[in-house]
């Protein structure tokens, strides 16, 4: 039959079309997916636009700034946090670090310093604090609060200022808020004896040794002065504790002039002014033994 020559068109299957359709939609989207990227990598919402520091003191911004080696305007999504806190630790006087990143372009850095324990003067002039291991670190930042004693007339490398610095930090920093200079008093009874110097007018004379012990129990004793109206003087913390005023402390050495020392150790002056006087009469009593006496001859003539 004329009919059976007839070539058979078959329909096209769906199956093919709906495989090129997800082609299509799957190129159309990786190409919007990629543009949107690259806008998004190009406009201010992927950069640094904060960095906030917090918990500094001894070190200035610009020191944790540039030891970070971030700035704004920098792609946030290319920093690392560990990378920052690294580079940030590796400061002298900073503890711990801690970094986090907050969506769109905020950037936290949290730092932890070494506790302070005192300050000293440098050879020019600066001010420099001391830490807990008495390495010393310049003071940068403007306007920083004395709040720590100052020591005074240590030599550079004595290992007492190191030991001094250990003890200093084993205790409370309340414990030297009334302290305002501790210096060196070594004796051949305590080598390691200082002076310490407070703000309500008293001298402290203890040792390092003692300092943990002796720390603890200073501002009571001075409360206790207090209240039997005592303001002042010289208050020892070695084997006892006693108190005595500046004058007697000072009166042996002063001199008075013939080599011995004036003070309480004499106890009349005016004595030595009736000694001289009494000196003076053998004198005059010698002057007039040796001149001539009247002649007994005279009444004969």
């Amino acid at each position: 039959m004329p009919e059976d020559r007839l070539p058979i068109i078959k329909n096209p299957s769906p199956r093919g079309r709906g495989r090129s359709s997800k082609k299509l939609l799957t190129f159309l989207f990786i190409f919007f997916v990629t543009l949107l990227a690259v806008l998004f990598f190009q406009s201010s919402l992927s950069k640094i636009t904060v960095i906030e520091i917090q918990g500094e003191e001894l070190v200035s911004e610009a020191e944790i700034g540039q030891a970070a080696a971030v700035k704004p305007g920098d792609h946030f999504f290319s920093v690392s946090s560990s990378s920052i806190e690294e580079q940030v630790k590796a400061l002298k006087m900073i503890e711990s670090v801690t970094v986090s990143k907050h969506f769109p372009g905020r950037i936290l850095i949290e730092i932890k310093e070494y506790p302070k324990v005192a300050y000293q003067i440098g050879d020019g002039g600066q001010i420099e604090a001391l830490l807990a291991d008495a390495s010393v670190v310049p003071i940068t930042v403007q306007g920083v609060a004395l709040d720590k004693p100052i020591l005074t007339g240590w030599a550079k490398d004595d290992p007492l200022k190191t030991k001094l610095c250990l003890a200093m930090a084993s205790l409370s920093p309340a414990y030297f808020s009334d302290i305002s200079e501790i210096k060196p008093a070594s004796s051949d009874s305590y080598p390691d004896k200082i002076k310490m110097y407070t703000r309500s007018q008293f001298e402290v004379q203890t040792t390092i040794g003692y300092l943990p012990q002796k720390m603890k129990n200073l501002e009571s004793y001075i409360a206790s002065l207090h209240e039997n109206k005592i303001n002042s003087g010289i208050i020892k913390m070695l084997e006892a504790d006693s108190h005595m005023p500046f004058e007697a402390e000072s009166a042996p050495s002063k001199d008075n002039g013939n080599g011995k020392p004036a003070g309480p150790q004499t106890k009349d002056p005016g004595k030595p002014a009736s000694g001289a006087a009494s000196n003076s009469a053998p004198a005059s009593g010698a002057t007039g033994k040796d001149a001539k006496p009247p002649s007994k001859d005279t009444p004969r003539n």
